[in-house]
C-alpha cells in the first residue's frame, strides 16, 4: 500500500472522474484536474468565487462548479480547455445543482425551492419544473438515465412527477400518501420507486413506473420512523434503517419484511467476529532509535499505531445516550450500504458511534463488527469486491474484507485527519479527504484475498 503526498483542498471537494482517468479537487476558487495515476496537473481553472460543489458529467468530459452564494454555475470542458459555460440564476438564487444522466443538461434548484431549471448545453434551451419539495432527497434519476422522479408539494399535498430525460416531458404525476415526504430513490433496475415519510411517521411507499402504489410498509406507529434507506445492487432487497436502532429488510416479491437486524450495545452472536481497535505506543522503541541515530524521525512514525484484536463474545460496545432536548437526535441507523456483490450490508447505529456492523445477506446473519477508538466518519465499499474502507477522523484508514481487517497509518508528517473517502472505479486506489488536504492511497490487488 502506497500513499501520495498531501495536496491542498477546500470543502471536502475531491472527486475521481467516472471513467477513472482524472481526479478533480478544489482550493477556494480554483479547480485542479489531475491525472488519476500520476497526479500530474492536467488543467487548472479559475472560477468567479469560492466553489461549494463540484460534479463530473457521466462521460467525464465536463465538470460543473457551483457557487451557491452568488447563484452561479460554471462548466468546464476537459477536451476543449478554452471552452466554458456560465449559468447565472440571478435573483432567483441557487441552492442545488446537478447533472442529468446524459451529461448535457444541468438541473439547478432555486432558493426557497421555487422551481428547478433545466439548462441544455447543446441547444441552450431552458425547461422548468415547478413546485419542487424541499426535502432530503427530492430528485432521483433512474439507473438507465431515461427517467427522473421529482418530489413536489402542491396545495399542501405531497406528490411525485416523473419526467422523460430526453425531452423533459411529463410522463406521470401522482399524489403520495405521506404527511411530509422526505425522500425518493429508484431501485437499480428502474422498475420501482421508493418514497418515504419524514421521521415523525414510519411509512415506506413503493410505486411502479406508471404511478401505481405497489405496497405500503409500516413497522410501527407513534415513534420516530425512517432514518436511512438503501437498495441492494440486484434490486431484490430494500434496507430501511430506523430510529429504533434496527434495519429491516424487505423483499422485492411481496414487499414484506423478511428479517430485521438489531444493533444492541452488546454483541452476543457466537457466529460473528468482533474486531476491536487497540493502540500501541512505540515510545520506548522510538526513544531508543532517536538516541542511537542523529536523524530525527518523522512525527507520524513516533505516534501510536493501531491494530485489531478479536474480542471474545459477548462483547460490549461503547454506547452514547442521545440528547433528548435537541433536534435530530444522534440515535438510530444513520448509515447503510450494500456491497457491490450483494453479499454484505454495512450499517452504523448512531447510538454506538464507534462501530460498523457487517451483515451476511445470504444467511441474514451478523458477520462481523468493527469497533473503533473514534467515531465513524465515513465508510464505503470497494466497487469491484466486498472490501470496506472506513475512516474515523484520524490519520489512519481501515480496510475490512471477509478474510479480516487491517488498520494502516498514513505516513505523513503533517496532521492529517481523514473525515471522508472515496474509491476509484477500479478499486485500486482511494482518495482520502481532510478539511484542508487530501492524498491518494494506492492498493495492490494481491494484498486482499
Amino acid at each position: 500500500m502506497n500513499f501520495s503526498e498531501l495536496f491542498k483542498l477546500s470543502g471536502l471537494l475531491g472527486r475521481f472522474s467516472p471513467d477513472g482517468k482524472c481526479l478533480a479537487s478544489c482550493v477556494q476558487y480554483r479547480l485542479v484536474v489531475r491525472d488519476a495515476s500520476s497526479l500530474q496537473i492536467l488543467q487548472l481553472y479559475t472560477c468567479l468565487d469560492q466553489i461549494q460543489h463540484i460534479e463530473w458529467s457521466s462521460d467525464s468530459l465536463f465538470i460543473l462548479c457551483a457557487m451557491y452564494k452568488r447563484g452561479i454555475v460554471q462548466v468546464w470542458s476537459l477536451e476543449q480547455p478554452g471552452w466554458h459555460c456560465k449559468i447565472d440564476e440571478g435573483s432567483a438564487g441557487l441552492v442545488a445543482s446537478c447533472w442529468s444522466p446524459d451529461g448535457r443538461h444541468i438541473l439547478n434548484t432555486t432558493e426557497f425551492h421555487l422551481r428547478i431549471t433545466v439548462w441544455s448545453l447543446c441547444t441552450k434551451s431552458v425547461s422548468y419544473i415547478k413546485y419542487p419539495k424541499a426535502c432530503q432527497q427530492g430528485i432521483a434519476f433512474s439507473r438507465d438515465g431515461h427517467y427522473v422522479a421529482v418530489a413536489e408539494r402542491r396545495d399542501c399535498r405531497d406528490c411525485i412527477s416523473l419526467f422523460v430525460c430526453s425531452d423533459w416531458q411529463l410522463l406521470r404525476h401522482f399524489d403520495t400518501d405521506t404527511q411530509d415526504l422526505a425522500g425518493i430513490e429508484w431501485a437499480p433496475n428502474g422498475c420501482v420507486l421508493a418514497a418515504w415519510d419524514a421521521c415523525l411517521e414510519y411509512k415506506m411507499l413503493l410505486y411502479s413506473l406508471d404511478g401505481r402504489l405497489l405496497a405500503t410498509y409500516r413497522a410501527y406507529e407513534w415513534s420516530l420512523g425512517i432514518k436511512s434507506v438503501a437498495w441492494s445492487p440486484s434490486s431484490q432487497f430494500l434496507a430501511i434503517g430506523s430510529y429504533d436502532e434496527k434495519v429491516r429488510i424487505l423483499n422485492h416479491v411481496t414487499w414484506k419484511k423478511i428479517t430485521e437486524f438489531e444493533h444492541p450495545a452488546a454483541v452476543v452472536s457466537t457466529k460473528a467476529v468482533v474486531y476491536k481497535e487497540v493502540e500501541k505506543c512505540p515510545a520506548a522503541e522510538a526513544q531508543r532509535l532517536s538516541l542511537a541515530s542523529p536523524w530525527a524521525l518523522p512525527s507520524s512514525l513516533l505516534g501510536t499505531h493501531s491494530k485489531y484484536d478479536i474480542s471474545p463474545v459477548p462483547a460490549s460496545l461503547h454506547c452514547v445516550k442521545p440528547a433528548a432536548d435537541r433536534a435530530n437526535p444522534k440515535m438510530g441507523i444513520g448509515m447503510l450500504a450494500f456491497s457491490p456483490d450483494n453479499c454484505f450490508l454495512a450499517s452504523k447505529n448512531d447510538n454506538i458511534p464507534n462501530a460498523v456492523w457487517i451483515w451476511d445477506i445470504q444467511k441474514l446473519k451478523l458477520f462481523a463488527v468493527l469497533e473503533q477508538l473514534c467515531p465513524i466518519q465515513s465508510f464505503q465499499w470497494d466497487p469491484r469486491q466486498p472490501r470496506l474502507a472506513v475512516c474515523t477522523g484520524n490519520s489512519k484508514v481501515y480496510l475490512w474484507s471477509p478474510a479480516g481487517c487491517v488498520a494502516v497509518q498514513v505516513p505523513l508528517e503533517a496532521d492529517f485527519q481523514i473525515v471522508s473517502l472515496s474509491w476509484h472505479s477500479s478499486g485500486d486506489s482511494l482518495v482520502l479527504l481532510s478539511k484542508e488536504n487530501f492524498c491518494v492511497c494506492y492498493l495492490e490487488r494481491q494484498e486482499v484475498k
